[in-house]
């Protein structure tokens, strides 16, 4: 990998990383999961992600609702209802940036080491949305298994598609 390369990495990783936390931070969790590394893929600068989620008629504000409807599920299934809206009075708020070293749940941290590896097998190598969404698509379960089920999303085709548009957009480069 070449130096500009290597630095090009170096921002797509830290908007990434930056991304899903204000993701958690905007949906109240404490530490970001695949789902949120989808999320902030879906907005990085080689817009690689939002083309494969595209393919499925999926952009940002459907995924977002869809895990807000996956969150709303989640807590009916236990018996909690809805926020009060008075009770999130605050939620609009700029939260400002988190401090410190960035934390994630552990199977946002495989998400992030499969994305990662996918990368290094492409020429030139180097991070992409895409990536991010094929190893998202590799979690059997949890969050985000679930938000893609929600959206009537195939897995393993949706992985498909991130794999070929990452070697598209790759050898573009």
């Amino acid at each position: 990998m070449g130096l500009f390369n290597a630095g090009r990495d170096v921002r797509t990783i830290n908007a990434l990383l930056t991304g899903a936390e204000r993701e958690a931070r905007r949906g109240g969790d404490a530490l970001p999961g695949p789902e949120h590394l989808l999320l902030s893929a879906l907005d990085l600068a080689d817009g690689t992600a939002a083309l494969a989620l595209g393919r499925f008629g999926v952009d940002g504000a459907a995924l977002h609702a869809a895990l807000e409807r996956v969150h709303a599920d989640a807590l009916s299934d236990i018996g909690v209802s809805e926020p009060d809206p008075a009770a999130e009075a605050g939620a609009d708020e700029p939260l400002g940036r988190a401090g410190g070293v960035f934390r994630s749940t552990p199977q946002a941290q495989q998400v992030f080491r499969d994305a990662v590896a996918l990368s290094k097998q492409a020429s030139p190598s180097r991070l992409l949305g895409a990536h991010v969404v094929a190893a998202v698509c590799a979690v059997e379960h949890g969050t985000s298994a679930r938000v893609l089920a929600a959206l009537g999303i195939d897995r393993s085709e949706l992985r498909s598609a991130a794999l070929t548009q990452a070697a598209g957009d790759g050898s573009r480069r």
